[in-house]
Order: structure tokens, then sequence, then C-alpha cells
């Protein structure tokens, strides 16, 4: 029977985890790290990096290192802000560009190409599913992924599930 890893997708780092002999263990990274940055890149030579590698990008590439793209997820350009900055506003503050897609949606753009946040997201569930496999030595093909509690409906938070009876 295959297993299922709980990931824990960060705006700022992101872990997964497998149950051992009943406990949780936060799996290592390629890296030799349990915590990979949720940060993605393309090298000045079209290289798709995520995590450390990506993160090193920073500074000598930060036009095409994205970083903290939970941030953008079902969000839209205009709408009135949450918890977060306006749309607009945390764009101004990126090193990467953040440009308004068809319907307003929120785009990035990084090597030459534009993505949508879940996308990006998508980079990094790939990175953190690769490193469990290779931690594991097989395939996972199962996965919880974490939800912030302050996500909204309008954002994509799942219904919530009816109560248990005690019975």
């Amino acid at each position: 029977m295959p297993k299922a890893v709980g990931i824990d997708l960060g705006t700022t780092l992101s872990e997964v985890a497998v149950m051992e002999g009943g406990q949780p263990v936060v799996i290592t990274n390629a890296e030799g790290s349990r915590l990979t940055p949720s940060i993605v890149a393309v090298s000045k030579t079209g290289e798709r990096l995520v995590g450390q590698v990506a993160k090193r990008q920073m500074i000598t590439n930060p036009e095409n290192t994205v970083y903290s793209i939970k941030r953008f997820m079902g969000r839209k350009w205009g709408e009135p802000p949450g918890r977060e900055l306006p749309v607009e506003e945390d764009a101004r503050r990126k090193t990467y560009r953040v440009t308004r897609g068809s319907n307003n949606e929120v785009r990035v753009a990084m090597g030459g190409r534009e993505y949508s946040p879940p996308e990006i997201s998508a980079m990094i569930l790939q990175k953190l599913k690769a490193d469990a496999e290779a931690y594991l030595g097989e395939k996972v093909t199962e996965a919880v992924i974490t939800v912030p509690a302050y996500l909204t409906t309008a954002r994509g938070r799942p219904p919530r599930m009816p109560a248990r009876s005690q019975g």
C-alpha cells in the first residue's frame, strides 16, 4: 500500500512528512534540510530551480526568482484586501514582475513566461514530492496539503465538513 504524505506548503518555507512507526517524520530534502524554501526561479541559462537553489538566485537574478507566491493565491487585482495587502501594493513590493491577467487574476513573469500562482505552487509541490519519493524509495500517490485557517471560500477554501456524530 502506498504511503500518504503530509505537506505544509508555506509562504516562506515548506515541508513534507510521513508516518513511520506511528510517529510523524519530517522528510529531509535533497539538500539535507527538513525545510524547503517556497521559492522558484529560472536561471539565466533557462533552468528551473526550486527551493534552496532558487533562493540563491534572489541576489543575482531577482527578477526571475518568485517568492511568497502563496500571498497571491486565489486573489484578483482590485479586490478589497482581507488580512493581507491589496494585490496592487503587494505586487509593487516584489522584485519579480506581477501582472494583471484576463479576469483580473494575478500572473507572475519568470524566465520570459507568465505563470499563475497555482502553477508556481505546483512547482514547489513537485519538488517536495520528488524529495519524499527519494526518501521513501517509492512513488507518492496520496498527499494531504495544509490550507490556512483564514483562507476564504472565494480563495478556494474547501467547505466545512459536517460534525461527526458521537454515537
